[in-house]
């Protein structure tokens, strides 16, 4: 039997859409496709929340949406990572990892 998807550790969709964001520009259905992939399917973006996290991203500066049509031929907003937005990410990138390689030492404790 498959494991179930897992839900997202609070705080962390934002990270996870400006480094999909990073590696190429596209629309909301992509990234979310995207991450699922790269997750091996571990996460499985709820719509509403990838749509209100592209939002506040937007609003915030950290990523410009612009109307583009799609591969097939219909028009979709599609997403780039800006200046401030890549600097966030650097930003949350080290403090992950800062966070992951502490709860370890937690967990490893003996």
């Amino acid at each position: 039997m498959p494991d179930k998807p897992s839900d997202l550790v609070q705080g962390t969709l934002d990270m996870l859409i400006l480094k999909t964001l990073a590696l190429e520009p596209m629309h909301g259905y992509g990234i979310s496709v995207r991450i699922e992939q790269m997750s091996k399917g571990v996460f499985r973006l709820n719509a509403g929340s990838l749509f209100l996290a592209i939002q506040r991203l937007e609003r915030d500066g950290l990523i410009d949406g612009e109307w583009k049509p799609t591969e097939n031929n219909r028009r979709a907003r599609y997403y780039t990572l800006t200046a401030k937005g890549r600097k966030r990410l650097n930003n949350e990138t080290r403090e992950w990892g800062r966070q992951v390689t502490a709860i370890a030492r937690i967990l490893e404790a003996s």
